[in-house]
């Protein structure tokens, strides 16, 4: 799949201010504020930028940590993964491959079989029920 490329207006436009700001600036939502927090409907979660599907609620956990957690991606390679040492630490961000929406950060604190964390903001989030 080729990356999709938009101008930052096209994004405003296409965008709430928040989802803006999560996908497009790498900001996090508060803890505990985003909807699929306590989301447990069956489907996939996509990307709110280009409805790339990124998770499946077969792999959705809750971790406590106050954003909804997946323990894999819905197919190898849908997220990429990027060193990220701001606010003084080192953590790895991830972003949709198809738009490079920032979405969150991996941690290898999940549970098995992948040991994996994806934490991921609900603004950076569209929910889809399999049909």
């Amino acid at each position: 799949m080729s990356k999709l490329h938009k101008t930052d207006s096209q994004w405003r436009d296409l965008l709430s201010d928040d989802q803006y700001r999560v996908t497009r600036q790498s900001a996090t939502e508060p803890p505990f504020s985003g909807i699929y927090v306590d989301h447990n409907d069956r489907g996939n979660y996509h990307c709110i930028c280009c409805h790339q599907p990124l998770f499946s609620s077969n792999d959705k956990f809750d971790s406590g940590c106050g954003w909804p957690s997946f323990s894999s991606q819905v197919e190898h390679g849908v997220v990429t993964h990027h060193a990220d040492h701001s606010l003084g630490m080192d953590r790895t961000e991830v972003r949709c491959q198809h738009c490079d929406a920032h979405l969150g950060h991996i941690f290898d604190d999940g549970p098995e079989p992948t040991g994996l964390r994806y934490c991921i903001n609900s603004l950076a989030l569209n929910f889809d029920t399999k049909k």
